[in-house]
């Protein structure tokens, strides 16, 4: 009996084993199907390019630009959907809207011309399927030719002689913190704190080294806009450099929780219109002074090369980059992308101004078209004896490209022009390559 039992037990066994397997197998390809059916797409549905009709989107003054956009959507060209645009002189769009329609996939938005250098902007959008596709595209005209509005005062270096001497009359004291937990086995990082003028007006930052016992390069990074708890990064010191990046304002340390640092960064609310009645409360005074502070506290360090000092950094960090390498002569190389603080008068005369657009609304308070002489970012590259990498972009809705163009063509200082029409208030990495690449040129000379 036990044989029998045995026996006829297998079978079954065996026709479960059968009927598992198939279900797997069905499983299996339900999940490919399922998977064919839904996997996600390698490309936009909708694909398009704007292209102009100078490809390198550079105008001769009184010559006429056009725009073609090209789309298709799953491979097959565009048509009868409707694109809406807005042509004008950069920030002076037109509120009104003109449309033209795709055929065979294209169309054709003629831009326009300016008499004088400058850039012209065009905003586009159409829809396919309910999504909408949005564009910036902006034109220049002569952009070599563009000279900003900004007045040199006839004191300004004897108002930052001044400037740079009372920070200097404070101990850098600094603090240095080592954070382990931040640090590599290639990088050491630490948190500092310098005293960058009196009243104990300090700057946070994170200081990162090569753990190689050797000498490098120093390269001090100032922080765009706002009040952001910074981070530190060990991609610099990779790289052989000696690296600070900072918070520029005082008390801000970026190692608070979150809710100290809440009340901590209070400090900074409004602070681009702080004190801009007079040149001598103006918040960026301060600001200006204690980078320039920044850059004799790596010149301290024991393990500085004693010879390269870099700066680089972008937007506001751009602007600090240019007025550190001005106000600092330690300083050998400096990078600054799309910098803020540039021609800030130029709405004043119906043109685009550099962030943050002072006069696009209106009348500032009284005595601000002064103060901002300076501090205008144009006045410390006329000042500049460094070489210079500058890059920027065309499409850049926040540091306009004809305020930072024209602070370029002011530079009399060896320099070289990284410009990508088709990026905003944004850098491509391999931009940020090039950049670097030149930088490593400068310091091993």
């Amino acid at each position: 009996m036990t044989t029998i039992n045995n026996y006829r037990k297998q079978p079954t066994h065996h026709r479960g084993g059968l009927g598992m397997g198939l279900m797997l197998v069905f499983f299996f390809i339900f999940s490919l199907a399922a998977s064919a059916q839904f996997s996600k797409p390698r490309r936009q549905y909708v694909e398009y390019l704007v292209t102009a009709s100078h490809p390198d989107r550079n105008y001769k003054t009184g010559e006429h630009a056009s725009l073609t956009i090209e789309a298709y959507k799953g491979g097959n060209a565009l048509e009868g959907v409707t694109v809406y645009y807005r042509c004008g002189d950069e920030m002076f769009l037109p509120s009104a809207e003109d449309s033209v329609t795709f055929s065979k996939g294209k169309a054709v938005i003629h831009v326009g011309t300016r008499r004088q250098p400058g850039f012209m902007a065009c905003s586009l959008r159409f829809s396919v399927y309910g999504s909408e596709y949005k564009d910036l595209v902006k034109v220049a005209f002569s952009p070599e030719s563009i000279e900003p509005f900004t007045v040199m005062p006839k004191d300004f270096d004897s108002f930052w002689q001044k400037t740079l001497e009372n920070a200097k009359s404070a101990d850098l004291q600094p603090v240095i913190t080592p954070l382990p937990g931040r640090s590599t086995d290639r990088v050491e990082v630490a948190l500092v704190k310098l005293t960058v003028g009196p009243d104990g007006r300090n700057m946070y930052g994170y200081l990162t080294k090569p753990k190689d016992g050797k000498k490098h390069p120093v390269l001090f990074c100032p922080p765009g806009a706002g009040a952001k708890k910074i981070e530190p990064t060990t991609y610099y010191s990779e790289q052989g450099y000696i690296y600070l990046n900072i918070c520029i304002h005082s008390g801000c340390n970026p190692e608070l929780s979150d809710d100290l640092y809440a009340t901590a960064r209070k400090v900074a609310d409004k602070y681009e219109r702080n004190g801009i009645a007079d040149k001598e409360s103006f918040y960026y005074r301060s600001v200006y002074a204690g980078c320039s502070r920044c850059i004799d506290f790596l010149c301290s360090l024991p393990e500085w090369d004693g010879k390269n000092v870099g700066v680089t950094g972008g937007s506001q960090g751009g602007a600090l980059t240019i007025v550190t390498a001005a106000l600092n002569p330690k300083v050998t190389f400096c990078a600054p992308f799309y910098p803020a603080l540039c021609d800030l008068t130029g709405f004043c005369h119906g043109r685009a101004g550099g962030w943050p657009k002072y006069f696009q609304k209106g009348k500032e308070a009284d005595g601000a078209e002064k103060t901002l002489q300076y501090y205008d970012v144009v006045n410390f590259a006329r000042k500049l004896k460094c070489p210079v990498f500058f890059s920027f972009g065309y499409n850049d809705d926040t540091c306009s490209p004809t305020s930072t163009y024209g602070t370029f063509n002011e530079i009399k200082a060896p320099k070289k022009l990284a410009v990508t029409p088709t990026s905003g208030h944004w850098r491509f990495p391999e931009t940020n390559d090039e950049a670097m690449e030149w930088m490593g040129q400068q310091a091993k000379q």
